[in-house]
Order: C-alpha cells, then structure tokens, then sequence
C-alpha cells in the first residue's frame, strides 16, 4: 500500500510451559472444572506428528485437551458449550501476515471499484457513490484494476471531474501502488504542471501538455496524502470495527498489520480496554520511524498476544501493475521503464541496520528481482555485521525471484511473507509486463518449501480479498481469474492444502514470534480455531473455494458463527 508518514513519539502510548504435544486419542487433560467449550469435528492439529484429532475441549482462552470424541466428550459438563464441524473440519486459526487491516474497515464503508470491468462502469460506480456524499466530502479507496478493462488504459481525472463537481477524489488502484485524483485533488495537494518529478515516484502527465493526468505512483502519491483530513478517532473506531466482524467471518484469528500509522496504535488500545478485540494484531511501524518504535519497546515492552509491536516495514519498490516494481531489465510491455526505487539503498542499509541493532524484527516490500537481489544483499550483510540471533528477517510478497535468490533466502533463513491470491490475480497479465523467463519463478511456493523456507501466507488486504480460504485456493490450483489456466499458472509451482495451511498458520505464528502459542491445536495453546463446513483434504482442489466458514473462535470465546 501507500507510504505512510513518520511515526511521532507518541508511539509510546503503549504500555505493555513447556507445552504438552498434541494426542490423538488419549487427551491429555488439565484436572479441574469442566471445559468451557468443545469442539467436535475432523481437526487438523497442525502437528506434522499427530495431525489429527476428532474433539477439541478448551478451558478460558486455552486448548485444555485433544483428542477423540469420546473422550473429550467424557471431560464436558452441563455447562459446557458444544460445537460441531459435521461433515466438514476444524484448524487452527487463520493468521493473516501481511494486511493493512484499517484501511479495510475504511474501504467496506467506502466506493467499490475493484469489479468495474470497463472505464464505463468505472465512472457510473463512482457516479452514484457521489450523489450520496456531502458537498467538500473527501472520496476515497476504490481499490480499482484496469487490467480488467479492455485495453487497459490508465484512466484521467477527465472521466470523473464531471461526476465528482463537489468532492475532492483519490481513488487508490487496488494494488496501493497507484491512485487517480480528480482536479480538485490535485489542486488541494498542490499538483500542476509545473511541479517536479517526486523522487521514489511518477507524476503521469499528458504528453502533449505535460498537465497530470490525475494518476500518481507510488511515493507522488504523498502530497495527495498529506491534503487528506485525518480521520477522527470514531471514524477510526468504526473502521476497527467493521474489520474485525468481517475478518472473523472469513476464520480470521490474527493478523500482521504493516505500515501502521500513527493513530491506529491509539485505536488498537481503545478495542482493547473495551474487551472488544476479536482479533490478535502485530503491528509494523514504518521502517524510517525505527528509532521511536525502538524507544518504546525499550521503556515499555512489545504489549501482549492482542496487541504486540512486531517490528518496522519498509518499501524496496513499487507493484507490478503500476509498472513500479524494480527489475534488472525494463518491462517487457514499457521498454523505457524497469520499475523504481521507492526508498534510496543508502536509506534502506541505514536504516534497517539501525533496526535491527536495536532488536526490532524487520518486514521489507520487495516485488521485482532487483528489489528482492538488493533486500537480501542488505540482510546478508546485517546479519554478518551484528552476529547471530533469532532476528527473522521477512521478504514481504517475494514476488518475482531469480532462481539464485530462492536459495539465498532459504539459507539466509529469511521468512517469505507472500500473498497467494496475487498469483491468481496477477497472472491474468503479468506475462505481458516481464515475458515468459522473468515469468518462471513468480510466486514460487513450490521451489521455496522445497528448499525449507518457511512461508507465511496472507492477503495483502485491501489489495486481496481477505479471505483464507480464496488464498489457500489459489496456492493448491494457481487457477487464474480469467478462468484461462484450468490445470494451473506456473503450475509446477502449486503445493498441497496441508501445506498451505500450515502457511497461514503455524508459518504466520513464526513470522510474529508465536509459534509457541498459536498456529496449531495442542494442549496449552491459545484457543484459536475454525470451523469449516467443508474437509479441504477430501474434497477435489476446485471445490476449495467455495468452502465456508461456519464458526471463529479467538481466545476460547466464539466470536462469530454463521446462521
């Protein structure tokens, strides 16, 4: 997503058993009461030894016992609240590690543009999202793609000056990476003809009069940004809100929440003095903004399993759709361009050396081969210069990787925080940006498991939808959404449903320090599950997707159930 400003020091508002393996028959029990809660159904532990149980019995926000059902039926009282999967399964929580989880409640709230297949239907959707806003109401997300229209043309701020005569307009492309503001926009950011390329982004122009066109990339989009009103801590709480509802409808348990801003830290504590938490969150402070983020874990602590600064993320470069991400060679379908340094190297070394000098955990964006080849060059040498330690560097996305880099990540032991719907998404088109070489090793789940690389999978929502169950789809059938690859994009890269579900899992509860606690079913870990109403191992992959979540459970308490 866009880049989001420095951090103040008010970042410092934040004051913050050996475990028994998992049984398959006999539970293993801790004497006492009768459990709170049991859950029947087909349970994947998530434990490669004993991966499968058929009762889970938890006690307050813990997993007391595992086992068969008979068993764990013989431990519940009258109290006890039962659950059942049917014919479908239980997992563990789904973990999402990489979203920008505000940004989503903002969006739900606000205009859709993401299915608009054509420049037509684009504009109408706006139209009629406008006529309900106030005259000077600022419109925003959008989260638009015209990679589905035909021709994909960028569009202009022309197409919706008309529709938007009393409203400001930024309209993010749903990549983060892009956004088109309309003329009063560009005259509250200050944007004409005469203002200077931004570095680490691209003003669009009009060839012919060198006027902006409306569209901004990457690190141009600031000016825009800074003009925006800040929202209020109500809108802000609202958004926190819908987010949560709607992610723990989709078995959403925990999330990553990257380039957090200032203010949501603030939002995040509210939720949770008011017990209203129904998710886990980890938050990543921007990379610049290491020295304040480093401070208050110092004076206070990281926080707790429901808030818990996880670290800082930066930015190698830009997206693949807004022709931003970084290459070696230009782009196959834009000759003059290989993409752009969004953060200078010098800026990158710096800081992420600092970082991790100062303990933080340290979560870059890189999509090219050139942005991820420099992010590990970078790593490599920190980790030489400042010695061994449990630091776990993250590659997010690792999108596009040469074949020499898979393996320097793997023995580098860099975590690789990926998205699998991209690949889906994505491969309607990338082909024609970066042709069919560059093309191979694009999201390469297969080749990364395969050199021991632990994957933490997420969404990138609002980018990607935010459901686990369309991600753990697309890394089983790599299916494109055009329908156009029946038996898979870049097949050889597809990998199994246990696979993708230890990914966005016991993967994601590593990749925030949680392994102990949560990513699997087992007694004395955090009582986190999901019930599906499907079994993802029995049915044929196609089917995968439209599997439903019939209940979410967080910290013992259901915090969704369908009806």
């Amino acid at each position: 997503m866009s880049l989001t400003p420095p951090l103040p020091g008010a970042l410092g508002l934040l004051a913050l058993t050996a475990l028994a393996a998992c049984g398959r028959t006999t539970p293993r029990a801790v004497a006492g009461a009768a459990p709170d809660l049991v859950v029947y159904g087909r349970v994947w532990t998530g434990d490669s030894a004993r991966p499968w149980a058929e009762a889970v019995a938890v006690s307050g926000d813990t997993v007391r016992a595992i086992g068969d059902s008979a068993a764990i039926s013989a431990l519940a009282g009258p109290s006890t609240r039962v659950l059942g999967a049917g014919t479908g399964m239980v997992v563990p929580g789904f973990m999402d590690g990489h979203l920008h989880f505000t940004d989503g409640g903002f969006q739900l709230a606000s205009v859709d543009l993401r299915p608009a297949n054509s420049p037509e239907e684009f504009v109408a959707r706006l139209k009629a999202y406008a006529l309900e806003r106030r005259p000077g109401e600022w419109i925003l997300g959008g989260n638009w793609d015209h990679e589905r229209w035909p021709g994909a043309p960028l569009p202009r701020r022309e197409w919706i000056d008309s529709v938007t005569p009393d409203n400001p307009v930024f309209l993010y492309r749903l990549d983060g990476h892009m956004g088109l503001a309309n003329s009063a926009a560009l005259k509250a950011a200050r944007l004409g003809r005469d203002t200077k390329d931004i570095a680490g982004g691209v003003i669009v122009r009009d060839p012919s009069t060198g006027e902006p066109t409306g569209v901004l990339k990457d690190a141009a989009m600031a000016p825009v940004d800074r003009a925006i009103p800040q929202p209020t801590d109500a809108q802000r709480d609202a958004a926190l809100r819908r987010a949560l509802a709607y992610a723990a409808s989709n078995g959403v348990t925990a999330f990553a929440h990257v380039s957090v801003v200032p203010a949501d830290l603030g939002t995040y504590l509210r939720a949770k003095a008011a017990g209203a938490l129904t998710a886990r969150a980890a938050l990543y402070f921007p990379l610049e903004t290491w020295r304040a983020v480093a401070d208050t874990v110092a004076r206070l602590g990281r926080g707790d399993d429901w808030v818990w600064i996880g670290g800082v993320k930066g930015y190698v470069d830009g997206s693949l759709g807004s022709t931003t991400a970084l290459f070696y060679a230009p782009y196959a379908d834009d000759p003059k361009t290989s993409g752009v340094l969004v953060t200078p190297e010098d800026s990158l070394r710096a800081w992420i050396g600092a970082a991790d000098s100062a303990g933080l955990q340290v979560a870059v964006h890189a999509i090219g081969e050139r942005a991820n080849g420099l992010l590990l060059d970078i790593y490599d040498s920190v980790a030489q210069a400042h010695g061994a330690r449990d630091r776990r560097f993250r590659i997010e996305h690792a999108q596009h990787l040469r074949r020499q880099d898979i393996d320097r990540i793997a023995r580098l032991g860099v975590i690789a925080s990926m998205q699998p719907y991209h690949a889906i998404d994505d491969g309607r088109w990338a082909e024609k940006r970066i042709g069919p070489e560059r093309i191979k090793t694009t999201y390469a789940f297969r080749s990364l498991l395969d050199r021991n690389v632990r994957l933490a999978f997420g969404s990138d929502w609002t980018v990607a939808p935010i459901e686990p169950i369309l991600g753990i789809h697309a890394a089983v059938t790599r299916r494109t959404l055009d329908g156009k690859h029946a038996a898979g994009w870049i097949a050889e890269e597809k990998i199994g449903v246990e696979e993708a579900l230890r990914a966005y899992t016991s993967g994601d509860a590593y990749g925030v320090f949680a392994e102990r606690t949560r990513g699997r079913l087992a007694p004395g870990y955090k009582a986190d599950l999901v019930l599906l109403d499907q079994d993802l191992t029995r049915i044929p992959p196609d089917a995968i997707e439209r599997t439903t979540v019939r209940a979410t459970v967080v910290g013992g308490r259901v915090v969704y159930q369908a009806r």
